[in-house]
């Protein structure tokens, strides 16, 4: 990310200084947000995926997508070798064309940091799942030490799961003082901070209203990035709910001057749902997203596809899918 986006979200909140002051009055505010029209955002969305874009158009957004994508691996059996490999990948997606451009980061549990980092250094992200991912059920201090843990192993990004039990609950408050804890223990010695993405799981927040109240939320106590899920839980990531997300970082920043990115996870899985998605972004936020610092894809598949559909672009014809080493 640009030094710009790592240090805008700590900056020019205080209007709403008076907002995060005590739960009654971060509840008035969450609960006066204008509500989400389901069936309208449900309607805009379907009608953005079904979009088209000319050939030249889809070369730079096939290049584009896979420039976002996390690179992604959050299994039990994963192993030191395995996530050597994919970020051997992530560096170099396509090592038949150097003009490939590389995915934007490496995504993997804490313990797993300081492989990645190896092989890649600083030349792409490296992102760790952290705060009792996925159920984020742990005490605080927990919650703290697993992100100090990755954050001093070299992690250059947290994902960090909100409680969403006391969420649902209207414990507001406590879910804006863990982000703030989380933010603040991202912190390096030399003062920066590793960027954090705050994971709300939506498809446990049942409503688009809700999603709408945990992005301002999490905004409010200072995330880099909002991102929807896990990928452990269905439905993940899904167009409407995106397009609820990205109305509120555009609102956010109208509001506030303050930019903050978006990464949908989970589920998307061929190019022409990250197309569909590049084309929400364009339409709801506009271009200055259209970027790795603010817009990523969590993902594990999707990258071969994206690799496929730019080899048949490139030569008429389709790879076999084991062209491209498995993730």
């Amino acid at each position: 990310m640009s030094a710009t986006a790592s240090t805008q979200s700590s900056e020019g909140l205080g209007a709403y200084a008076d907002v995060t002051a005590s739960e009654a009055s971060l509840r008035r505010f969450l609960h006066g947000l204008p509500g989400v029209d389901q069936v309208g955002a449900e309607a805009r969305a379907a009608a953005l995926g079904t979009r088209s874009i000319k050939t030249t158009a889809k070369a730079y957004a096939l290049d584009l997508a896979i420039s976002m994508v996390d690179l992604t691996t959050l299994e039990g059996q994963d192993t030191p070798g395995k996530v050597r490999a994919l970020a051997n990948k992530a560096l170099r997606p396509d090592p038949s064309d150097p003009s490939c451009p590389s995915a934007a980061a490496v995504c993997v549990y804490g313990d797993l940091v300081g492989d990645v980092k190896e092989i890649v250094g600083d030349r792409v992200n490296v992102a760790a799942v952290a705060t009792a991912f996925p159920s984020g059920r742990a005490a605080l201090d927990v919650k703290l030490a697993d992100t100090r843990d990755a954050v001093e192993a070299g992690a250059d990004e947290i994902d960090m799961v909100i409680d969403r039990g006391a969420f649902l609950a209207g414990h507001y408050l406590q879910v804006f003082e863990e982000i703030v804890a989380v933010k603040e223990a991202c912190r390096r010695p030399d003062g920066s901070h590793a960027h954090l993405k705050v994971i709300f799981e939506t498809g446990e927040l049942q409503t688009y209203d809700n999603v709408r109240r945990a992005s301002w939320l999490a905004m409010l106590a200072g995330s880099d990035f909002i991102k929807t899920s896990t990928g452990k839980v269905q439905p993940a990531a899904t167009l409407p709910v995106t397009l609820v997300m990205l109305e509120a970082v555009r609102d956010f920043r109208e509001a506030t001057g303050v930019q903050i990115g978006v990464k949908p996870a989970g589920g998307i899985r061929t190019a022409k749902d990250a197309i569909k998605y590049l084309v929400m972004v364009n339409e709801i936020t506009g271009p200055d997203w259209l970027t790795p610092d603010w817009f990523r894809f969590g993902a594990s598949t999707l990258l071969n596809d994206l690799l496929m559909q730019r080899t048949k672009m490139a030569t008429g014809r389709y790879s076999g899918p084991d062209y491209f080493t498995l993730d």
